[in-house]
């Protein structure tokens, strides 16, 4: 990063777009030059097009965020979840806890929970994509920066990008003595440890070693049997394994860097291991015609008859090798081999007991038809990439083409459970084997000094190869034996856009993309479900944008505009009865929306970063039914043409909330040998739906959180004394909808203190 140099001439800029922070005068910065210069930003440099580029030059959507603003939003032992609303237009939810994170951008997801589930967003991680759900909840630590790419990517990037990236750029080895230690204490016996330490070891090889650990207690209290807090026995077996909601968890990296002026080197080792809690899901805790929690509800106490643990072990290597000849030509090579090993059993139905238990054995909380408890795990996986590139840059054009493969493994393994122990009543297996090959191109024309025109298009093939089979029924019968599945597809996608330089400080752009996401498949058949298969997703988007340095650089606005229409959309839909899903294509979904992104100095120390998003979502297609809930809410959809089924057409997608705004604001005070640095930092996002169809029970409320520090930093070590949720917001931000009025709720206020010492 470098500080811009100030220009000649200070530009007087009228702004339309009222928002809070800018109404201020030109009187606001009428300080002497020295004053001015150190408030001025400094330039973002980001790789959204493979290639180090000003973020004010890249004509896409594109956020930046900083890893300092990401270890102060992490604070607490947040997991990736963190970042949802916190960048315009993203949403980061999960029905697994703090792995299997589920992204959506400009409101485009998949609210599938099965194991070989496939993302509209795709994760790169360290130039790798991490294609796995259980893959993409890696921990945040030791990081350079994140940068967020609306719409989609249909060139560079790896595969299924039809909503968009969200790319991780860890801290890298350097030449340059650097290292950290950093350790924090909050509620609910929160403790964490992050740490990294690099620099050369010669003239050409230099190194990097980073840690995590992170570990909580048990802050909820579980106790089955609610009407006799005594109950030792539910169904004759012991009552749940305890109370719930600690993890223990472990990660790592090791990064060794070679670098000559022809040739340089960057490998990648880094694993990950968590041992914890899946997630609670609380049964009735909706009432019924509202989504209100029903009285004597209590975040801190849930009664449950199941057991629950999750486990989850990875490890991942990378090699990006790159060449530089003569002739400004760069020849790029990234491989990368990624594998986890994960388990995760929950009480899926939240309570105890059932109603068609021996009399004297109660049941509850509220109406419990029949348990439920499960578990879902990958006992084998293997993901391996390879990207070949080429490219080239002269006066007029810079140019890149490559090659990418990617080949991935995988066994899903699922488990029905009737009692509290170890053995399993009902047993399914599913196979998968993913093979995707693509070639690509994009060129950058420089027309002339102010004129850039940026084309690119891709070539993809994917195939799969799927078998799943029920060996143990778990309501007894025969087995059902391997049934199979091969779908592929192949697919031409792309990008054309245009920027223009208005002056020095203004860039305006228009983006047509086009981006693709093969056939995907759901098996969850432990249930009786059928396999079912999505056929290919293809969107077409349009998007033109503004970016805009203001106050002599002092402060940076980025907006744009988008609109989206997606063909064959693939959906989740679940059974309404049981605990399955099955994929379906919606006709045509569409999108439309803006995104604004400020950045301003508005003192000499004082900063403000302010997002915003809308995004409307439709889905249109008169013919396209699915079941409701089975846990007897209140739909508001009409009747389908196939009995027991609702019409979704007209409806928004669900987990797309319109609005969302997010809010940092910094002021150090500077003092004669250290600063006092204050902070808070707030996100909102808007009522969301969760599932395609609309009822009175299943929705959530706009959701308002807001975290807060406050540091005394000096050139050697700092202290801190944060705050997460601050006003203890207390919502429903997912749900269960097949057997009773079951939620998932939002984590619990935090207080917590840290300490950081820097080596170097």
């Amino acid at each position: 990063m470098f500080t811009r140099k100030p220009k000649n001439q200070l530009l007087t800029i009228s702004i339309s777009l009222a928002i809070a922070g800018l109404a201020a005068t030109n009187s606001l910065y009428a300080q002497d030059e020295q004053v001015a210069d150190n408030r001025m930003l400094e330039e973002v440099i980001v790789t959204a097009n493979k290639t180090e580029q000003n973020l004010q030059e890249v004509p896409m959507s594109v956020t930046a965020m900083s890893g300092d603003d990401l270890e102060e939003l992490r604070s607490g032992g947040n997991d990736i979840r963190f970042l949802s609303s916190r960048i315009p237009s993203l949403i980061v939810e999960s029905d697994y806890g703090r792995v299997f994170p589920r992204f959506y951008i400009r409101g485009l997801g998949n609210t599938d929970f099965d194991l070989n589930a496939s993302q509209p967003v795709s994760l790169i991680y360290d130039d790798i994509v991490m294609e796995n759900p259980m893959l993409k909840g890696f921990p945040i630590f030791d990081i350079d920066r994140v940068e967020v790419l609306r719409g989609p990517q249909g060139t560079l990037f790896g595969r299924n990008t039809p909503a968009g990236i969200v790319k991780f750029d860890s801290v890298k080895p350097s030449q340059e003595k650097d290292g950290y230690a950093k350790i924090g204490f909050g509620s609910f016996g929160q403790f964490s440890f992050e740490g990294a330490v690099g620099g050369a070891i010669n003239e050409n090889w230099s190194a990097r070693i980073s840690y995590l650990h992170d570990q909580r207690d048990d802050w909820v209290k579980n106790m089955p049997g609610l009407i006799d807090p005594d109950l030792i026995l539910v169904n004759g077996q012991a009552k749940g394994d305890g109370d719930l909601g600690e993890y223990n968890e472990d990660a790592y990296r090791i990064q060794l860097a070679y670098e000559s002026d022809s040739f340089t080197a960057l490998f990648n080792l880094h694993g990950r291991s968590l041992d914890g809690t899946a997630t609670i899901f609380r049964a009735n805790i909706i009432e019924k015609g509202s989504n209100n929690f029903v009285p004597g509800y209590d975040r801190r106490v849930v009664s449950q008859d199941g057991a629950n643990k999750q486990t989850v072990d990875s490890t991942g290597f990378s090699a990006k090798l790159e060449w530089f000849f003569d002739n400004d030509l760069t020849l790029t090579s990234i491989t990368g081999y990624e594998t986890v090993e994960a388990f995760s059993r929950g009480d899926v139905e939240g309570g105890y007991g059932a109603i068609f238990l021996e009399p004297g054995i109660p049941s509850g909380p509220g109406f419990i038809p029949f348990p439920a408890q499960t578990a879902d795990g990958i006992p084998d996986h293997g993901q391996f990439t390879q990207e070949l590139r080429i490219s080239k840059t002269s006066d007029k054009v810079f140019w890149q083409t490559g090659l990418f493969f990617f080949d991935e493994t995988l066994t899903v393994e699922s488990f029905n459970y009737n009692d509290l122990s170890d053995n399993f009543s009902g047993f399914a297996t599913q196979r998968q084997d993913t093979t995707a090959y693509a070639i690509f191109g994009q060129a950058e024309f420089y027309i002339n000094d102010a004129t850039t025109i940026t084309a690119g298009l891709r070539w993809s093939n994917d195939e799969k190869k799927y078998t799943a089979a029920v060996p143990l029924p778990p309501f007894g019968g025969a087995p059902t034996p391997p049934a199979s599945v091969n779908p592929s597809d192949s697919n031409v996608s792309g990008n054309l856009s245009i920027s223009y330089e208005v002056d020095d400080t203004t860039n305006i752009y228009a983006r047509l993309a086009r981006g693709f996401r093969a056939p995907s498949i759901q098996g969850r058949v432990l249930f009786g479900g059928e396999i079912t298969v999505a056929d290919s997703e293809t969107i077409t988007s349009i998007e033109a944008g503004f970016k805009k340095e203001l106050w002599d650089y002092r402060a940076r606005l980025n907006t744009a505009v988008f609109y989206y229409n997606l063909s064959d959309q693939q959906l989740t839909a679940g059974s309404g009865t049981a605990n399955v899903n099955q994929l379906v294509n919606a006709d045509t979904t569409v999108g439309y929306g803006f995104e604004i992104d400020l950045t301003a100095a508005l003192a000499e120390n004082t900063l403000l970063t302010l997002g915003m998003s809308y995004n409307h979502t439709e889905i249109q297609d008169k013919n396209l039914t699915v079941s409701p809930c089975g846990s007897n809410c209140t739909v508001l959809d009409p009747p389908g043409a196939i009995a027991g089924t609702v019409s979704i057409d007209g409806n928004s997608l669900p987990r797309a909330p319109e609005w969302m705004v997010n809010v940092i604001l910094k002021h150090t005070i500077p003092l004669a040998t250290a600063n006092i640095v204050l902070s808070t930092d707030w996100a909102y996002r808007s009522e969301i739906n969760f599932f395609l169809y609309e009822s009175r029970e299943f929705r959530g409320d706009a959701l308002l959180e807001g975290g807060v520090r406050v540091a005394y930093e000096t050139d050697k070590w700092s202290a801190g004394i944060f705050g997460r949720n601050i006003t203890d917001q207390d919502k429903l931000i997912a749900a269960i909808d097949f057997n009773n009025l079951e939620g998932i709720v939002n984590q619990p206020r935090v207080w917590g203190v840290d300490f950081q010492y820097f080596f170097f």
